[in-house]
């Protein structure tokens, strides 16, 4: 049996509350899955026809604000022609199942995951005999790849057992499973994806944090406005605790070690998806966070101690004048 899903995860202001999602059948013991990762939802379903093709869409999310949407269908040959033009419709599918939750197009991501099942012997044989095909649908492209990029998008494969096999890219994966199981294998491919748009919004949220922390820091040359430096100081913490708060966050979220296949199939994505340079950076933003809230810090303390100093010389030449009129005053009275 072929089948193609379409999926797209987005941001969304705030997902309903839905039916959580059993977890799903694991290939390997300790099985901690359901303990060690964000849970999926289940927000709706539906069935739709497009041209000759039954469409099973699938509504889920992950509280609090990010939508997931499914697109699956059967095709009698998943190496047929026609197989890209049939991936662009489920995506538009999803696109417009996420518009009516609410959600945006951008940020979010969409993956295509191709599945094979009920086939005897060795997957590699698909391979063999599929292998520009299969590079090409994970690329999108329609145009006859090099065989130097063949062999490079079909670097990333990940085998579990001897008939099994999968295959992945940075937008789309082939899992070739003999017994049809792939709900583990596409709830990862998913939690990656996920991962992936936290960082990305993180990332984009750091950005316009920065932004706003460098105005703030050129409160210095308002010195007398202590009361405006002061809720700058404030501002400039709120923003870096939040910051540091979901990043935080996201790093206890996924916790796979000791569950042998998700763990050794999601170091595999991380790699694919590069996800440890997206932390490094973030890192690298949360740093220079730390160093605007610093110079922010500092700026405070200058400018209450300069604020206190004006008024120290203020009194001064107030009681300069108050003597100097005195001995005007003493002047005067004593030449009547």
């Amino acid at each position: 049996m072929h089948k193609i899903t379409a999926i797209v995860i987005a941001e969304t202001s705030k997902v309903k509350k839905g039916k959580e999602t059993a977890p799903p059948t694991l290939k390997s013991a300790p099985h901690y899955f359901a303990k060690s990762v964000p849970s999926q939802s289940i927000l709706g379903g539906r069935k739709v026809t497009v041209g000759q093709q039954t469409i099973e869409l699938v509504l889920k999310a992950y509280e609090p604000d990010v939508v997931v949407v499914e697109a699956s269908t059967e095709v009698k040959n998943i190496f047929d022609n026609s197989t890209l033009e049939l991936k662009d419709k489920l995506l538009d599918l999803c696109y417009d199942s996420v518009k009516q939750q609410g959600g945006k197009e951008e940020p979010s991501e969409e993956y295509t995951v191709y599945e094979v099942s009920g086939y005897r012997g060795d997957p590699e044989v698909f391979l063999g005999r599929y292998a520009k095909k299969i590079a090409g649908l994970l690329k999108s492209e329609k145009l006859e790849l090099d065989e130097n990029e063949v062999e490079h998008t079909l670097s990333y494969q990940f085998k579990y057992v001897k008939d099994d096999l999968v295959i992945l890219d940075w937008d789309g994966a082939f899992i070739f499973e003999p017994a049809g199981e792939f709900e583990e294998t596409i709830e990862l491919l998913e939690l990656a994806n996920y991962q992936l748009l936290r960082y990305r919004i993180l990332d984009r949220n750091l950005d316009e944090r920065l932004a706003r922390a460098a105005v703030l820091t050129q409160a210095r040359r308002r010195l007398l406005r202590t009361k405006e430096v002061a809720q700058a100081f404030e501002e400039v913490i709120k923003l870096r605790s939040d910051s540091i708060f979901q990043f935080q966050a996201m790093e206890r979220d996924i916790k796979l070690i000791g569950d042998w296949y998700s763990a050794r199939f999601y170091d595999l994505l991380s790699r694919k998806f590069r996800l440890d340079g997206w932390r490094q950076a973030i890192r690298e933003k949360l740093d220079s966070l730390e160093d605007v809230y610093s110079i922010v810090s500092e700026n405070l303390g200058v400018s209450s101690q300069q604020v206190l100093e004006l008024i120290q010389i203020g009194a001064f030449f107030v009681l300069q004048i108050g003597w100097f009129v005195l001995i005007i005053l003493e002047f005067i009275y004593f030449t009547r």
